[in-house]
């Protein structure tokens, strides 16, 4: 689906109810072979697993927030699913020791190195998280998916919601577009566009120099945004019971392939 590297490029979100409001972000992301990570760090001098550094990965980032083998956690969430093959994540590293990841991606691969999953890791403000493990429908042309909000996320969105996942990749280039459809229309869009380089000290020292609190923005942005909206008149929802519980909590759905 995706190749492993740097990827660079924007995030977009675009409300569709009123008030009406948009924002677009630059953005950069690292595509990680999971069985891969001892060696993608030992070959990099900028770049750690598990250990500080100018980036870093750490496992506990993810899933239940526990130190362990990643792999092995995504997998056991994936009930009924064959994942055993590759497992490549897209994500923000650490940068600076940092990083808060509203939505990690694995794409996941049966034994016979065939996609066949895609799990969609997302995680609020609030300190939860919740795994949405969807069957590959098919390999050829963009990918569609589907399911049902679970998770809490955004205090101007009711739950009740639908997710629509559309991820489509031409080269070099991947594009993810996440649509939040209510029973009588879409509630917002989110895109993320980016393009694939080669993951190198020196593409790292580029980056890190021309952007070093990237991963830090996306905190700020998420509540100046939130900020901005409410100034527009954006009507609250308060969070629903449950929505504060810990990442060690981290809960998980699995879904059938669709073609939505």
């Amino acid at each position: 689906m995706i190749a492993p590297g740097l990827y660079l490029g924007r995030v977009m979100h675009r409300r569709m109810r009123a008030p009406a409001h948009r924002f677009t972000y630059g953005g950069f992301w690292l595509a990680l072979d999971l069985d891969e990570l001892p060696e993608t760090a030992a070959r990099l001098r900028l770049f750690s697993l598990d250990r500080p550094n100018l980036f870093a990965f750490y496992r506990r980032d993810h899933a239940d927030g526990k130190p362990g083998d990643l792999k092995a956690k995504i997998a056991a969430k994936a009930v009924g699913l064959d994942v055993s093959g590759r497992m490549l994540i897209l994500c923000m590293p650490r940068l600076l020791g940092f990083v808060f990841n509203p939505l990690s991606v694995f794409f996941c691969h049966d034994g016979a190195g065939r996609p066949s999953a895609v799990a969609w890791e997302v995680s609020n403000t609030f300190g939860a998280r919740h795994t949405y493990v969807i069957a590959v429908n098919n390999t050829l042309g963009a990918l569609r998916q589907s399911c049902g909000k679970r998770l809490h996320v955004s205090p101007f969105l009711d739950m009740g919601l639908t997710y629509q996942f559309r991820v489509e990749t031409s080269g070099d280039a991947v594009r993810i577009g996440i649509v939040d459809r209510a029973s009588d229309g879409p509630a917002l869009y989110a895109a993320i566009a980016a393009t694939r380089r080669e993951l190198t000290d020196a593409a790292l020292l580029r980056l890190a120099l021309r952007t070093p609190f990237a991963t830090l923005k996306v905190v700020a942005a998420i509540h100046w945004e939130a900020l901005r909206l409410w100034a527009k008149g954006g009507r609250f929802r308060r969070a629903p019971a449950g929505s504060e519980r810990p990442v060690a909590e981290h809960a998980a759905s699995v879904h059938g392939a669709t073609g939505e």
